[in-house]
């Protein structure tokens, strides 16, 4: 079964659109999550994105090897996937390199458009503003840009989320 694809700011409502649409369903859930609480700050974010979810959901930890986690997941079980931005900065901080970032990308990104259960993947937008100052920060956008595209091109449906409301992103084809 397809997935879905929330992409939106920071602070935008993905998160909470993934619970809301991983419960309409029933069954399992499974989030497979990227965060890492390195400060209070985001041992904060951890714990309320926990709380807001039903506490018969199962947790993944998984900064790194998003394709070993989703694949450990059973095929009945719904997967939220939260989120490939902080999945991309790790990733990078390990030492892959961009092509070794996308080849990841694609596996999985097959990976979950084959699941029969559905799931949902969330990242962040990260190319709308300026451009960076720095290389670092530039290959981290360049390199999430392409694995958000990446992930749009296999989902069943891709939203863009405002204010936790979607909008949905429509593949253009030449006429």
């Amino acid at each position: 079964m397809p997935y879905t694809f929330l992409i939106g700011g920071a602070r935008s409502g993905k998160s909470s659109l993934a619970v809301r649409l991983a419960s309409a369903g029933g069954g399992q859930v499974v989030v497979v999550a990227t965060a890492e609480a390195r400060d209070e700050d985001m041992v904060e974010r951890i714990r309320a994105h926990r709380a807001a979810r039903p506490e018969s959901w199962r947790t993944v930890e998984a900064p790194i090897g998003l394709v070993d986690a989703v694949d450990g997941v059973g095929d009945d079980a719904r997967v939220v996937l939260d989120c490939l931005t902080l999945w991309v900065s790790n990733a990078i901080e390990a030492g892959a390199s961009g092509e070794q970032i996308g080849a990841e990308a694609r596996t999985l990104s097959a990976i979950l458009a084959r699941r029969p259960a559905p799931s949902v993947v969330v990242s962040n937008e990260v190319g709308l503003g300026i451009v960076p100052a720095n290389a670092l920060a530039r290959t981290y956008r360049d390199v999430l840009g392409r694995v958000n595209a990446s992930f749009a091109a296999e989902a069943e449906r891709s939203l863009f989320v405002v204010a936790g409301r979607g909008l949905p992103l429509e593949e253009v084809t030449p006429t």
